[in-house]
C-alpha cells in the first residue's frame, strides 16, 4: 500500500512538471502592447487644464511613462472701470534734466510721453477702461495788485473727461502747457475724484508731481502745517473711498530735499514729502512712488502699469491625487523620472489606496507643473495577468482654489491601457511527441496502478 502512495506522488510530481512547463508565462517570453492611449483631461475655469498622459514606451524593456501636467493658461485681465490721470503741470516741470544716455529733455517731455505711452498701453485692446485726465498748479501769480485765485479750485482744470480713445487722451496731454507758479495738489486731487461717476466699477487714480505741495484750497500760507494737513487729508480721504491712488513725485534733488523751505523754516523739504506722502515703504496712502528724473519714464511705463494691472490669476491650493489598480502596483515597479518642478509628491505610493498625491500650493498664470513617472513590469509578475486589459490608472482626483477664490473638484478615469501576451510555444515536433507521449504513458501508468491496486486489495480481503 505504501508503494501505491509513493508512486501516486510521483505521478503527481511528474505531472505538475509537465503542466508548468507548457502553461506557465515567462518573462523573457512575455510581450507587453499599449492597447489604448487616450489623453485624460480636466478643464479648470475656461483656458486651463490638467492632463495625463502616456509620454513614451519601451516596450522591449516592458517600460511606460506617464506624465502629469496642469498648465494655468489664464492671462492678467487689464484694468477695468475709470481712471483718471492727474498731472502737474507748474513752471518747474520745463526744467531741463540731464539724463545717462546724455540726453537732456526737460522733464514734462519725460513725464508726458511716459503718461502717454501708459494711456496707450492701457487701452490697447481694452475698451472696459475709461480715462480722464486733470492737471494742476496754481491759477495765477499771488499779485498784491490783483485778485488772486491760487488757493482754490481754480487751481486745476479738467483737461478730458472720461474716454477710451488714447489718441484723443493723448492729444489732450500734449496740450497741456506748464506755467503755473506754485503746485497745488489738493485742487488736483479734489478736482480728479469729482470726475469719479457713481457707478460700481473699479475706480484709480495716478498722480504724477515733479513738485513738493507748497499751497492747498483755502490755505494760501505756503508749505505751512495747514497745507500740509489738508494734502494728506485729501490723498487719506481719495484712497479710503475706495479709489486705488498711485503717486509718483520726482525732480526732487538731495540738495533741495535737505534745504529749509522758504516760508517754514522748520521743515525741510524732505519733511514736508515725508509728512505729506509717507515713504515708498510706508506710504500715507495707496502707492508712493519717490524717485529720480532718471527712473521717472520706467517707473510710469513698467511699475506703474504693472501695478494696475490685477493680481495674477493664480490657480492656488492644488492636490492631485494618482490612483493605480492594484494589479498595476503588484506587477510593475513604479519610479519617478524627476520631482515635479512646481509643488512635492509623494516620495513612494501609499499602499493603504494605491495612490500617489501631488500638491501644488500656487500655479501662476502661464506656468505649467509637470511630473513624470514610469511603470515597468517585474520580472516576477503573476502570470494571471497574461492575456488581460491592464488599465494603468484607476482614476485620477482633483481640488483646487480658482482664480475666483471658489473651492473645485474634478476627476477623470480615462487612462492608458497595457496588455500582457504569451506568444504560443514552438517546442520541435519531436519534443512535441515526446511531451505528449510521456503524458500518455504517465496516465496510462497511473491508471494500471490503481486497477492493480483494487484488486490486490480484494484478494487479500
Amino acid at each position: 500500500m505504501k508503494k501505491s502512495i509513493y508512486l501516486i506522488t510521483a505521478i503527481i510530481f511528474l505531472l505538475s512538471i509537465f503542466v508548468a512547463n507548457v502553461s506557465l508565462a515567462s518573462y523573457s517570453t512575455v510581450t507587453m502592447t499599449v492597447v489604448e492611449e487616450p489623453v485624460a483631461t480636466i478643464d479648470i475655469g475656461e483656458h486651463s487644464k490638467f492632463e495625463k498622459k502616456l509620454i513614451s514606451k519601451d516596450l522591449n524593456n516592458k517600460e511606460v511613462t506617464l506624465q502629469l501636467q496642469v498648465t494655468n493658461e489664464e492671462t492678467d485681465f487689464k484694468p477695468t472701470g475709470e481712471l483718471m490721470l492727474v498731472l502737474d503741470n507748474s513752471d518747474s516741470m520745463n526744467e531741463n534734466i540731464q539724463l545717462s544716455d546724455g540726453s537732456t529733455p526737460t522733464r514734462k517731455q519725460v513725464i508726458f510721453d511716459a503718461a502717454k505711452t501708459l494711456v496707450s498701453n492701457l487701452l490697447e485692446d481694452n475698451d472696459n477702461l475709461q480715462i480722464g485726465i486733470v492737471s494742476f498748479s496754481s491759477a495765477v501769480a499771488a499779485n498784491p495788485r490783483a485778485t488772486s485765485r491760487e488757493a482754490s479750485l481754480d487751481d486745476a482744470n479738467l483737461i478730458s473727461g472720461f474716454s477710451n480713445d488714447s489718441s484723443v487722451l493723448n492729444a489732450a496731454i500734449d496740450g497741456i502747457v506748464a506755467n503755473g507758479p506754485r503746485t497745488d495738489l489738493d485742487a488736483g486731487l479734489q478736482t480728479a475724484n469729482a470726475q469719479f461717476t457713481d457707478t460700481a466699477n473699479n475706480k484709480y487714480m495716478i498722480v504724477l508731481t515733479d513738485g513738493v505741495p507748497n499751497i492747498a484750497v483755502g490755505q494760501p500760507s505756503y508749505y505751512s502745517d495747514e497745507v500740509i494737513a489738508a494734502t494728506k487729508s485729501q490723498l487719506q480721504s481719495i484712497s479710503n473711498s475706495g479709489v486705488q491712488l498711485i503717486t509718483m513725485l520726482t525732480g526732487i534733488s538731495s540738495d533741495l530735499e535737505n534745504r529749509p523751505t522758504p516760508t517754514n523754516p522748520s521743515k525741510t523739504y524732505g519733511d514736508v514729502i515725508s509728512e505729506i506722502f509717507g515713504s515708498s515703504d510706508n506710504p500715507t496712502a495707496g502707492e508712493f512712488y519717490y524717485v529720480t528724473d532718471e527712473n521717472a519714464s520706467e517707473t510710469i511705463t513698467t511699475d506703474i502699469y504693472n501695478s494696475l494691472l490685477p493680481v495674477s490669476r493664480s490657480l492656488k491650493n492644488i492636490t492631485i491625487k494618482d490612483y493605480f489598480p492594484k494589479e498595476i502596483i503588484d506587477n510593475f515597479d513604479f519610479a519617478y523620472v524627476s520631482q515635479p518642478n512646481i509643488g512635492n509628491i509623494s516620495a513612494e505610493v501609499d499602499k493603504s489606496d494605491n495612490s500617489i498625491t501631488w500638491t501644488i500650493p500656487e500655479l501662476k498664470s502661464g506656468e505649467t507643473a509637470t511630473v513624470q513617472y514610469t511603470l515597468k513590469l517585474k520580472e516576477d509578475f503573476d502570470s494571471n495577468i497574461v492575456d488581460k486589459i491592464l488599465d494603468t490608472n484607476e482614476k485620477v482626483d482633483i481640488t483646487y482654489t480658482d482664480t475666483n477664490d471658489q473651492d473645485q473638484s474634478d476627476t477623470t478615469d480615462v487612462t492608458p491601457k497595457l496588455k500582457l501576451t504569451e506568444p504560443p510555444a514552438e517546442l520541435p515536433f519531436a519534443g512535441t511527441m515526446f511531451m505528449f507521449g510521456a503524458g500518455v504513458v504517465i496516465v496510462g501508468f497511473l491508471v494500471f496502478s490503481i486497477i492493480k491496486y483494487r484488486k490486490i486489495n480484494k484478494i487479500l480481503k
